[in-house]
């Protein structure tokens, strides 16, 4: 579903991609793991056609993408749940809702209906204001925008980021759930024992390089993995 070939890409004069390549196959799970800094977050705002890269391609479900404009990589199928979630805080939660679906032709009832038996809790507090909703109930409401655009492939930044342990389970479930659903997903993750246990498939990231990738069940156990990454 996506080919991502030798992308370069540059902040200024620093080079935080370094020629990198990966797959994405339909119906997987595929995590990017890495320590803070390592470049996973500026891989998929690339993919998602906020920044450029310099060389190579970015060819997603058969068309190359690279050069494409963000709003028309959404619409072809590839939606990206940001970092820190930028929901609109001032909307309501069913206004944020709508807002992901600004590129179908109307909102539709029954994807509403998919979100709300996904994230309940979504659903009982559809009339209230998304500033006062608590992280993790802000990082489902991040996915369940997200998912109203009907993706294909559904990129998560940092999903985990700064929840309470309780609701990084939960947004676990969630993710693995999409996936048998038939969501394929990218996740980009530094709770890397998290994200490699639910991974059919993941890379680590170093410094802008690509520097092991394997299996999920592989990795985990890669002395080199575990001990820079899993405590072990």
């Amino acid at each position: 579903m996506l080919e991502v070939n030798n992308i370069n890409v540059y902040y200024g004069p620093i080079h935080a991609i370094k020629d990198i390549s990966f797959e994405v196959k339909t119906g997987e799970t595929v995590a990017l793991i890495g320590a803070n800094g390592a470049g996973k977050s500026t891989v998929l705002k690339t993919m998602s056609g906020l920044l450029r890269s310099k060389t190579g391609s970015i060819v997603f479900d058969g068309k190359d993408i690279k050069k494409a404009e963000a709003h028309k990589i959404v619409r072809s199928g590839l939606a990206q749940v940001p970092e820190g979630r930028r929901i609109f805080l001032q909307m309501t939660v069913l206004e944020n809702l709508e807002m992901g679906a600004y590129t179908q032709k109307a909102v539709s009832a029954e994807e509403l209906e998919n979100i709300f038996t996904l994230f309940p809790r979504l659903k009982e507090r559809r009339k209230q204001i998304a500033g006062t909703l608590s992280g993790g109930e802000q990082q489902m409401l991040a996915m369940g925008r997200a998912l109203m655009s009907k993706p294909k492939l559904l990129m998560l930044d940092e999903p985990s980021m700064g929840l309470a342990p309780l609701f990084v389970e939960q947004i676990f479930e969630i993710i693995k759930s999409l996936n048998r659903a038939g969501t394929t997903i990218l996740l980009v993750e530094q709770n890397a024992g998290k994200a490699l246990e639910i991974a059919d498939r993941a890379y680590v990231l170093e410094t802008g390089e690509i520097t092991l990738s394997g299996t999920g069940k592989e990795l985990s156990q890669s002395d080199e993995v575990r001990k820079a990454y899993l405590g072990g």
